[in-house]
């Protein structure tokens, strides 16, 4: 048995060599490496990324208005570096509270001004609001946002400074005003952001034998829902879990329909199937990320408890409503076929990279490599299949194609970079 686990192991290295092979070859988008850093300054109005700042690929939404008075302002934290100027206008020490996300972005920029220019300080002139200063949804109310200059308010030096911000981490920059630049940053708690591609662990597929089970409770071998290309509703082996974090919350979009039964919850990332107009094929629905689905879009679903059977084809629904919502527990199952019915949602197995057939190919060694299994012993026993107590990790391979898909396929990626 050994001897065959060691020839497994030589042919399921071979094929991802072979297919890592050709995913690096010259091609339209193909890259043999990172893009040089940019160094050129930002110019007025600019923002990095070039999207709202409330999006997930950015700083995301608000999360509340934290007072003094209020739980949340134990979560701020007060910036005493010596290396930074604080205006404090106000005289209460407002402008050096900040999330540790911001803090410690603002140090590492901090840094970076002494180096470029000696003798010159990073100047904070704006940061937590509490005297609601600002628009309702600002970042300002949480300690995220905070408005910069430079010590000797040179504004020939901010283009550059507002670069200098990128490189330092912060989730969004903004050249504003010819006086100062704004930059933001995600949430302390945005770690509900950053899986992959998920479901709630508690969502329920329909197995073979017609029994409705959660996903956590899905094990590898179990043979649930899925769809085929023409939009059949077959039943397709799980082959994989690519992601399983039972006790971490994260942050899930949920997209609702015109019929309340039917509600898909995913992480961003996920991919999705949607049309644009009712009565289109199945073959014809593209697969988006959840983060870029719209309302008035269609769903895929299996409507009635009659078109769950195998064989019966799917039907549309239309989108009224998404919202973002953090649970607790997330499960990413693989299926052989790479799609899945969820809650009765017809859904790809895929996340993170745009292209579904992308992500497929390259979950080809995986397909070989279980099938050898199988045929060889019968079963396709995993050491992550027992899964009676809660375990969290993120199968390597996964993780090995999304490090290499930063680079290859860069294009095509979900704009929130994941941080496995």
């Amino acid at each position: 048995m050994e001897l065959y686990l060691s020839w497994l192991r030589k042919i399921f290295l071979v094929c991802l060599l072979v297919y890592g092979t050709r995913a690096c070859s010259p091609g339209t988008s193909s890259r043999t490496g990172k893009e040089p850093r940019v160094t050129t300054p930002l110019k007025l109005k600019q923002r990095v990324p070039n999207i709202s700042e409330d999006t997930l690929g950015a700083s995301g939404p608000p999360e509340g208005i934290i007072e003094r008075d209020s739980a949340k302002f134990e979560d701020l934290s007060p910036n005493n570096n010596a290396d930074i100027q604080f205006k404090d206008e106000e005289g209460t020490g407002a402008d050096r509270m900040m999330s540790k996300r911001c803090k410690d972005k603002l140090n590492a920029l901090a840094i970076s001004v002494m180096n470029r220019w000696p003798g010159v300080k990073l100047r904070v002139i704006e940061a937590w609001d509490e005297d609601g200063h600002h628009s309702p949804d600002s970042l300002h109310y949480e300690g995220r946002a905070v408005d910069l200059t430079t010590s000797d308010r040179d504004k020939e030096k901010y283009g550059m400074l507002a670069r200098m911000a990128v490189d330092a981490g912060f989730d969004w920059v903004y050249y504003e005003q010819k006086n100062w630049i704004h930059v933001s940053v995600k949430s302390d708690s945005s770690e509900a952001a950053r899986s992959g591609g998920c479901f709630p662990s508690d969502s329920l597929v329909t197995m073979e034998t017609g029994e409705r089970r959660t996903l956590n409770g899905l094990r590898i071998g179990d043979r649930v829902q899925a769809i085929d290309s023409r939009g059949e509703i077959i039943y397709s082996e799980v082959i994989m879990f690519l992601d399983r974090k039972p006790l971490q919350n994260t942050l899930f979009y949920v997209i609702e329909t015109e019929d309340k039964q039917y509600t898909a919850t995913l992480t961003p990332q996920h991919l999705i199937y949607v049309s644009d107009s009712t009565h289109t094929n199945f073959s014809e629905a593209k697969a988006v990320f959840a983060s870029h689905v719209k309302t008035g879009q269609f769903l895929y679903t299996t409507v009635q408890d009659h078109d769950r059977e195998e064989g019966a084809l799917l039907r549309q629904l239309r989108i009224t409503r998404i919202t973002l919502k953090t649970i607790k527990g997330a499960v990413a199952p693989l299926t052989r076929h790479g799609t899945l019915i969820v809650d009765d949602i017809a859904v790809s197995s895929y996340a993170v990279i745009q292209q579904e057939w992308i992500a497929h190919a390259s979950f080809l060694p995986v397909r070989i490599y279980y099938s050898i299994k199988q045929y060889l012993w019968g079963t396709a026993y995993s050491e992550n299949n027992n899964h009676t107590t809660p375990t969290e990790y993120v199968n390597w391979y996964p993780y090995a194609l999304y490090k290499i898909g930063e680079i290859v396929v860069k294009d095509y990626m979900h704009p929130q970079a994941i941080e496995l």
